[in-house]
């Protein structure tokens, strides 16, 4: 799968499944731009995927962050073809959880994490392709959580609600934009190893559901890597007949009920 000639702006491409997205898309030959929250994950970044890749660090959820990454993108590489938003979070320590225990702060920050720099980039990047009067891809990073909810270990609520929202959003302005041959499609990942993950990933308990839930290849938590096919998939031009689709890379977790 060739990317000659394409450019990609990663949200939340310094770590976990972003990085290993704009490795593999570097290595297609795709010029990229990635985007992270802090100097230090930017610097890592940068140090793995060497020279010719774009870095920027600015917060998701702020308005000017992805209108500055496509100028930089835009004056260096040229006409940019599209976006993988991935930037989001848990709200777990700002109290996120099951209703009953959620606090209005943890609603509100999980929503800004999760939803709002969703919609800015998204916003930021259409409007680019309006201006320039040319076709391209949004992909957004959602999650299983928002439509096949497991009780018992993963229960925030308000992170399941914005994974949700993610995919009626991504839905709604695929269809709008269909028209000016704008495409906008949703990955949906179970439980991988990434950052965010940390809790679930060192907790036995957790592995040991996941060996029914996640059954494919052993029975494990995603790798990064795991994503990459379907992300190459969807972002690639000949994929321009494919908008408002949702795909669960998940291990097999929305056809297994999981035992305890």
């Amino acid at each position: 799968m060739n990317f000659k000639d394409t450019t990609y702006i990663i949200m939340g491409g310094t770590t976990g499944m972003g990085l290993a997205s704009a490795i593999a898309l570097k290595e297609k030959g795709a010029n990229v731009l990635v985007v992270g929250r802090n100097l230090e994950s930017c610097a890592s970044a940068q140090e793995t995927l060497g020279a010719g890749a774009l870095f920027f660090c600015g917060d998701a959820t702020n308005a000017k962050t992805m209108k500055a990454a496509i100028s930089i993108a835009h004056d260096t590489f040229g006409t940019i073809s599209g976006l993988f938003h991935v930037a989001g979070g848990s709200g777990r320590k700002w109290g996120d959880g099951p209703l009953d225990k959620i606090t209005l702060e943890g609603w509100n920050k999980t929503m800004e994490l999760n939803l709002t720099s969703m919609m800015l980039s998204n916003q930021a990047m259409v409007n680019y392709f309006l201006e320039q009067g040319r076709n391209g891809v949004i992909l957004n990073m959602g999650s299983v959580l928002g439509f096949s909810p497991s009780p018992k270990y993963f229960t925030t609520h308000a992170y399941a609600a914005a994974k949700s929202a993610i995919i009626g959003f991504s839905k709604s302005i695929a269809a709008y934009y269909a028209n000016k041959n704008i495409r906008v499609n949703v990955i949906a990942p179970s439980l991988f190893i990434t950052p965010m993950a940390k809790r679930a990933a060192e907790d036995d308990a957790i592995l040991h559901f996941l060996k029914t839930k996640q059954p494919l290849d052993g029975g494990r938590p995603g790798a990064s890597e795991d994503i990459n096919s379907a992300v190459l998939m969807f972002l690639h031009p000949d994929s321009k007949f494919i908008t408002g689709q949702v795909l669960a890379v998940d291990g097999g977790w929305t056809l297994s009920e999981g035992q305890y």
